[in-house]
């Protein structure tokens, strides 16, 4: 803005400049002509004065209508936008079609939003009908499966089959919450919401959750990360990201592995680095990883059905950070959780 008026001063000024010379030439060639004639010199002068005087005139007018015109556009956009009635209705000017193309533009954007907002309600009710309705025969079939498991007189071989049941019952829940997790941050039904806070907090909480299975394979766990360093995050979200992260690695770390994790402060971000000693991840599937369902070369042996990492990537993602991994096959793998400071 200060640029364009700063060009239009200086157009201004040019246009003044060449003004000036082309009087200043008129006057000389009258004096070379006729001499220092007084009576033709003030008729000059008076005829310069009444040139400056139209010229300044015509700018303003120019101006004036100009300023009209940009008031009048700013009003019809107003208009649209709120939904008064039109400036132009009976009038043929290029402002009167300006302004009913707007019209219909915000009409057609508010329609779409309308519509846009329906079928996230109609897919936000279908999810949690999902949710509902498949979270009460699943329990009912984990319970079962216990009561069947801990029967004091059932044989060996159908108490197996009901630790099986019960086991295949839980990843099933555990998959469909997965999913409808990720059917909710992709179409915008989950609101993140980012505020400053410790970072050191969230890597804990994190950590508590693969605790028990990383000390059921020995692993050890290390920390690095001041207390004093903050991050812009949803606490809740970030840690959900980093619990992801921290699965992958306790799952692909064989027993008496290690698992390291360290935060530092760049002057952009917050880096929090996982490492483990894991089996690593080939280079061909490193750009993949992040896709949902995707499953590398070295994962296939494995439990899971890919959605971790594309869930990780998500949540950061919606809070304007990102995660990059790198790997060596055989010695472990390091993701990298970049989050804004503020």
């Amino acid at each position: 803005m200060k640029r364009h008026m700063h060009q239009t001063k200086l157009i201004y000024l040019l246009f003044f400049i060449l003004f000036i010379f082309i009087l200043s030439s008129y006057a000389g060639i009258l004096l070379s002509f006729y001499g220092m004639n007084l009576k033709l010199l003030y008729v000059s002068l008076l005829f310069m004065a009444l040139i400056i005087l139209l010229g300044a005139a015509w700018v303003w007018f120019l101006k004036h209508q100009f300023t009209a015109h940009i008031q009048k556009v700013d009003d019809i956009v107003d208009g649209a936008i709120h939904g008064r009635d039109q400036l132009t209705l009976y009038e043929e000017t290029s402002l009167s079609s300006l302004e009913h193309k707007l019209i219909r533009y915000i009409e057609t954007s508010k329609a779409s939003e309308q519509n846009m907002a329906a079928e996230k309600n109609i897919i936000k009710e279908l999810l949690s009908d999902i949710s509902h309705q498949t979270k009460t025969p699943l329990s009912n079939i984990m319970v079962y499966s216990q009561l069947l498991e801990e029967t004091p007189l059932i044989a060996a071989e159908p108490r197996h089959f009901a630790s099986q049941i019960k086991t295949q019952s839980a990843k099933l829940d555990w998959l469909i919450q997965s999913l409808i997790k990720m059917s909710r941050l992709e179409s915008g039904m989950i609101a993140l919401h980012p505020e400053v806070n410790g970072i050191l907090s969230s890597i804990t909480a994190a950590i508590a959750q693969v605790f028990n299975h990383a000390e059921s394979k020995r692993i050890t766990i290390s920390i690095n990360c001041d207390s004093g360093i903050a991050a812009r995050h949803d606490t809740k979200w970030t840690t959900e990201a980093m619990f992801n992260l921290l699965e992958n690695a306790v799952k692909y770390t064989a027993p008496e592995g290690k698992i390291h994790v360290a935060a530092e402060s760049n002057e952009m971000f917050i880096v929090i680095k996982i490492s483990d000693t894991g089996s690593g991840i080939a280079p061909v599937d490193l750009p993949h990883i992040f896709k949902r369902f995707y499953r590398g070369k070295n994962a296939r042996d494995a439990e899971g059905v890919g959605i971790g990492l594309f869930l990780a990537r998500e949540i950061i993602s919606a809070q304007g950070g990102y995660i990059k991994v790198s790997s060596t096959p055989g010695q472990g793998t390091t993701f990298s959780i970049f989050l804004p400071h503020r």
